[in-house]
């Protein structure tokens, strides 16, 4: 993967608000919803959300930007380990493939890390009389899941490097950064012990259109001029399916209308967030004769100046 920086078109010194603006306007661009059956712009919205996973968060810049993990989140070993390694008790042995290092025997690597010779059981994998017989390892993964799945809940599938699939129950109202535990789907134990558990945590896509301030979801919406003007019932999506919002008549670009109850799920408090929906007079893109003819003989137009309260600052 190329560096996250240039992927989301930012220095490195670019500051948390700038990563954040980078991202959105890359992601509403290249967005899937927003360009069906697009399989460049798939890959590119995958990328840009892999880019914004390491940079958003600090932990993770700093790690990457130190170089002990590279643009995927992968580690990355110190100089010298696998030389070092491979000379060690243990001795294991590691080949490179597509980026990424594979060992042939599990409990070599383990040996060779504590110390503990293939003669001695290894460690923690139950071999020989003086080794020890515990259960399976720990694993952990990344599962990047659309929003409206964490919204709502719901399953997604996970591929797991041992070539089984699971489906995992997304509850609804689930955040960026959740872990979920599968409880006995880590590494097998030794000798009839139980298998460790798998930690999955949890990266949401960026949405289309909706964004998330705590449990609550803001959302800008195209108006027409009649209906700003007028006022009128308008349909407006929400993650628990579209409504539809009275706007006021004399609604001006900006006006932000709140559809309670509308947010996402607090999983904490068990209460529901509200929706805001922020206004934006379109006109058609074709201009319209009779409107045009309209605004050149409306002269209380022309005496309004939406400005006037700017001069003061100039």
């Amino acid at each position: 993967m190329s560096d996250p920086y240039s992927v989301l078109g930012v220095a490195k010194t670019a500051s948390e608000d700038d990563i954040r603006k980078a991202f959105r306007k890359l992601a509403k661009k290249h967005h899937p919803d927003l360009n069906p059956g697009d399989k460049a712009a798939e890959a590119k919205f995958k990328e840009i959300s892999q880019a914004n996973d390491i940079l958003s968060d600090p932990e993770k810049r700093r790690r990457f930007d130190a170089g002990e993990i590279d643009a995927t989140g992968a580690e990355v070993p110190p100089r010298g380990f696998y030389r070092d390694q491979a000379g060690g008790p243990g001795g294991f042995k590691y080949q490179r493939g597509g980026g990424h290092e594979s060992f042939d025997d599990v409990g070599d690597i383990f040996s060779g890390i504590f110390g503990q010779g293939r003669r001695s059981g290894g460690f923690g994998f139950g071999g020989g009389e003086d080794g020890f017989d515990m259960g399976g390892l720990p694993v952990s993964y990344t599962l990047t899941v659309p929003f409206l799945v964490a919204a709502r809940g719901g399953k997604q599938r996970v591929n797991l490097p041992d070539g089984r699939t699971l489906d995992i129950d997304v509850p609804e109202g689930t955040t960026d950064g959740t872990t979920l535990r599968l409880k006995g789907q880590g590494m097998p134990g030794a000798k009839g012990k139980p298998a460790g558990d798998a930690y999955v945590e949890i990266r949401v896509q960026p949405h289309a259109f909706f964004e998330t301030r705590d449990n609550n979801i803001h959302m800008e919406l195209p108006v027409t001029l009649t209906e700003a003007v007028l006022g009128g019932k308008v349909k407006v999506p929400t993650v628990g399916g579209p409504v539809m919002l009275n706007v006021p008549a004399g609604s001006n670009t900006g006006a932000s209308l709140r559809l309670k109850g509308r947010g996402l799920l607090d999983r904490k408090s068990g209460q529901r967030g509200d929706q805001y929906v922020k206004l934006k007079v379109v006109l058609p893109e074709k201009p319209d004769d009779k409107l045009k003819a309209f605004l050149e003989s409306w002269e209380a137009g022309k005496a309004y100046d939406p400005r006037q309260s700017m001069e003061q600052f100039t």
